[in-house]
Formats: structure tokens, sequence, C-alpha cells
């Protein structure tokens, strides 16, 4: 590469590696080492976090520090560019706007949000305004999902706003046919069909979609499928869904804890079929490494779910909150080993040709390296 990058980076709403998964870290730490790899050097810039900061007054006094503290490091690093990850109401990039500013930087935004609602209400008017804020000062705006892309062109110019094809690395979710082997024997299971699912269980959207998937696997129990759910999480909803499960499904259900992001193809490669509703899912990266791994999916046709499944091919999106049509899609796949085969082949091939990071990531590269050749002419042919 003639040219590298020495950028700041800053992750208002969770900075990377935070101990509490999600689908904002995997998504933040793989663009941070998709650029590092790449060459540039990234430097995270401050640990300040902007979650829900103007109904805590108390926390501007820190936000002044840390940006006091950000500006004296950038002028020890010498960046030549600024870019924040995730910027919206409720964690609104705040030194962003400023640092870049003061040291003259190119200031970017990857996954920005634009949702003018929030201004309708006083609980999110002035995360609305200082996130519209950041929208409007940065130079340029990449979005990995299509409303969002939708939304953003209302504030920020055509020529200013990338669309990026969300992916993960598929190299790193892998069908092991020895963890298949190993994992279905650790967990007692000799015969029948292995559902999976994952997520963090959190009050709200998680554990209600967890809450779906043991319904409906219980119900079809019931109607003698032989199935066993096998599910990956931790969190507070864990003694709800557990007696959930006993209720629905006793004897047949197996919680795993929390499983490392690294050994999660281990855990795929143990099932036949991935469910997870994901209700009013930002995009689902699961989904992805659930297919990555020959996976089918069946899952809400909701959020940004449509994105990374395609509907038919890889498996069944439903209407949201249909149970029948949910557990039908589920009944069909498990009862039919072939089109699982069929399906999984074809998922496991969908992410190697639209969602692989390392191929997606490069317009971001390209872009931010265009971002610095313009403002300093004479790094061309450097």
């Amino acid at each position: 590469m003639s040219q590298s990058l020495n950028i700041a980076f800053y992750a208002p709403l969770k900075p990377l590696g935070h101990p509490h998964p999600s689908g904002d870290l995997v998504i933040g730490t793989g663009l941070y080492q998709f650029l590092q790899g790449r060459g540039h050097r990234l430097e995270s810039i401050s640990q300040f976090r902007t979650r829900w900061i103007y109904w805590k007054p108390w926390r501007w006094l820190q936000f002044l520090r840390a940006r006091s503290r950000s500006l004296q490091r950038c002028r020890k690093l010498n960046p030549n560019l600024w870019l924040t990850y995730h910027s919206y109401y409720k964690a609104p990039d705040l030194l962003g706007p400023d640092c870049s500013r003061r040291l003259r930087l190119p200031y970017t935004i990857f996954q920005g949000i634009y949702s003018t609602k929030r201004r309708k209400r006083w609980q999110t008017w002035a995360g609305f305004v200082l996130n519209r804020r950041a929208l409007l000062a940065a130079d340029h705006v990449f979005t990995n999902r299509k409303e969002d892309f939708v939304n953003l062109g209302r504030i920020v110019p055509e020529e200013s706003l990338t669309y990026v094809v969300p992916g993960i690395l598929p190299e790193q979710f892998i069908f092991d046919a020895r963890s298949r082997k190993q994992l279905r024997q650790e967990w007692d299971i000799t015969e029948g069909v292995v559902v999976l699912t994952a997520a963090m269980f959190r009050p709200g959207v998680k554990s209600e979609g967890l809450s779906w998937v043991i319904r409906s696997c219980g119900e079809l129990f019931r109607q003698n499928v032989p199935l066993y759910l096998v599910i990956a999480g931790e969190g507070k909803e864990d003694r709800h869904l557990r007696q959930l499960a006993d209720s629905y499904l006793p004897g047949r259900v197996r919680f795993l804890g929390k499983v490392a992001r690294e050994e999660m193809y281990r855990f795929y490669s143990a099932g036949d079929l991935f469910v997870f509703p994901g209700i009013r899912e930002s995009l689902g990266m699961v989904f992805l490494e659930a297919q990555s791994c020959g996976l089918p999916v069946v899952a809400f046709a909701d959020g940004g779910v449509p994105e990374v499944v395609a509907d038919g091919v890889c498996g069944y999106l439903v209407s949201p909150f249909d149970a029948r049509e949910f557990n039908e899609s589920i009944a069909r796949l498990l009862a039919d080993r072939v089109l699982r085969k069929r399906m999984g082949e074809a998922a496991s091939g969908y992410v190697r040709s639209r969602h692989d990071l390392k191929q997606n990531y490069h317009i971001v590269e390209d872009t931010l390296l265009g971002l610095v050749d313009r403002q300093n002419p004479q790094r061309r042919g450097a």
C-alpha cells in the first residue's frame, strides 16, 4: 500500500473491548481490525460514553475533561483523520465535531443514524439535536443499513453518504465436523434435530425473541417433532427463560451460557437450524455467522434482517409476530433434511459472495484515503 492513515477512532456508545457483547461491538471491532489489517494506524482516543448524557447534567463536566484529554492525545499522535463509530440520538458523538474542527481533521462517521421522530418527544429531543449536529459536521457518513441510508439522505449530501453492505469474516465461521460430533456428545444428544438460538438475555426484544423460540419449539415437540433446543447467551432474564423452557420443553433445552465469539463456529456446527425472530433487529450479525457455517435461518422479516438473509433461499423470513407462519417454517425445515442441506449450502455461499467484510469495507478505506488526499494534496503519490 502506497498510503497509510493515522486515524483517531472513537465509539461514543460503547468502547471496543467492552465486556458486554453486542452486534454493535462486532461491527465496530470488524471495522477497526480491517483498517488495521490494511496497514493503517488506529488509536482509540477516548473511552468516554455519551449514552443518555443529556439526561445527566453532571456528566457534562466529565465531557469537558474528556474533550481536553482527547485534544491533548491527538496532538501527540498527530492523526490525519477522525473516525467515529456509531452516532445516534441515545449516544450522540460530542467529541468528534469539536476535536476534528479544532485539529482541522476530516471528520467521518461509520453507522450514523438519523430519525426525525426523536425530535417530537421531549425525552429524546436533545439527543436528536446533538446527533444532528454531528451528522451535519461530518465530511462523510457511512451506514450499513438501507433504511438508515434513506433517512440520512434527508440531511447528508449524496456525495458525502455511502451505503456499506454489512459483513463478517467468513473464514472465522466455517462448519467443523469434529466440533459437531464432540458437542452433541457433550449435550447428550444422540437423535433428533437440533435447533440453535443465541442472544443476550436482556429485558426487551432479545429475551422476547428467545421466548418466541422456546414456545415455538415446545409446540412443535408436542406435535411429535423430535427436536432439541440449544441456547447460547446470558443475562438478567436467565431465570425467566429457564422457567419458560421447563414449562414448554422440559428436558429438551440446554442453556450454554456465554459462548466466546471465537468459539461460536463450533456452536453453529453442532446445529441443524438457527432460529431467532430478530424483533426490530438493527441487522443481526448472528444470522450471518450461522449462515456462514451452513445453517438455514428462520426469523422475522423485520428491521435489518432482510438485508442479511435471502428469504426462500437461505431460510424463511416470516411476517412479524405471525406464530403460525413462524412455527410452520421451523417445522418444514426440521422435517426435510434435503431442504435444510440445500438452504444451508446456499446460505454459506451467500455470505461469502455478498457479506465478506474484507470485500465490502474497501469502499470505506478508499473514501477515507480520498478525504485525506483532498485535504493534503502533497500526500498523492507518497
